[in-house]
């Protein structure tokens, strides 16, 4: 084989190697932006349903397409592309309306038109109570961060969706607000942990419908102790085996 047939193999070999990694990654950017997205859970705020260290797929299709479906949200066009409601319960990647270039994960809690209120602790929806029950107690801070036991209440919105949520703090800041009136075109959302999530009963506000980004499907990664997935030294003390796989609901 001559120099000259040998630096050709070298470059078309080369060639090949970038266009395998040009069209994987292609493929990569269409699958997160119109497919699945993984989203880690970077607080507490919607303990005990999903706790830092889970690392989850969500779904981009569920309500259609907004410019913040794509990444670094470019301004290439308005409002949503086949979009679908939210249905109240459903737990919702979304961007923060002050900070859109920030992620945020909460529970759809009203729609557009709905009149929400906490009072004494438990959440009124249109006027009428939310169905509230407790149902026990939590004593593992992995779950609650705290190492006292903790009260769990579970609600049961209208549609019949039911969720756990925790009680930190009895008659805390966030149990007993005004009124809040959902916008057209705008979602109520707030955390299950809720004395300790900053949601729209305070700085996140009403959520815009073209600030929806998917909804949370499925835990596939699970880790305490804010260990990295890449630290697989730590997996036999901090991974969450019971988590993995486990749909969010």
């Amino acid at each position: 084989m001559s120099v000259a047939d040998k630096s050709q193999k070298k470059s078309g070999g080369l060639g090949e190697t970038v266009s395998v990694i040009v069209q994987a990654l292609l493929l990569a950017l269409v699958i997160r932006t119109f497919l699945f997205q993984p989203f880690s859970i970077p607080s507490g705020s919607m303990r005990p349903t999903l706790l830092e260290g889970d690392y989850l797929f969500v779904t981009k299709w569920a309500y259609g397409y907004s410019k913040h479906s794509l990444p670094f949200s470019p301004n290439l066009f308005e409002g949503r592309i086949w979009g679908s409601q939210p249905e109240r319960g459903d737990v919702t990647v979304f961007k923060f309306p002050p900070n859109p270039s920030l992620d945020y994960i909460k529970r759809v809690i009203g729609l557009p038109g709905d009149r929400v209120q906490m009072r004494g602790g438990q959440l009124f929806i249109n006027g009428e109570p939310v169905a509230r029950e407790k149902v026990g107690e939590i004593d593992n801070p992995d779950i609650t961060e705290v190492n006292r036991p903790v009260e769990v209440w579970r609600e049961t919105l209208p549609n019949g969706v039911s969720y756990d949520t925790l009680d930190l703090t009895p008659n805390g800041i966030g149990d007993d607000t005004r009124e809040f009136v959902v916008p057209d075109g705008h979602y109520f959302m707030m955390g299950d942990n809720r004395d300790n999530s900053t949601d729209s009963r305070f700085s996140v506000g009403y959520v815009p419908e073209d600030h929806l980004v998917g909804r949370a499907n499925i835990i596939f990664f699970s880790i305490a102790g804010g260990a990295s997935p890449l630290e697989v030294w730590r997996w036999p003390s901090e991974l969450r085996p019971s988590r993995i796989f486990d749909w969010v609901r």
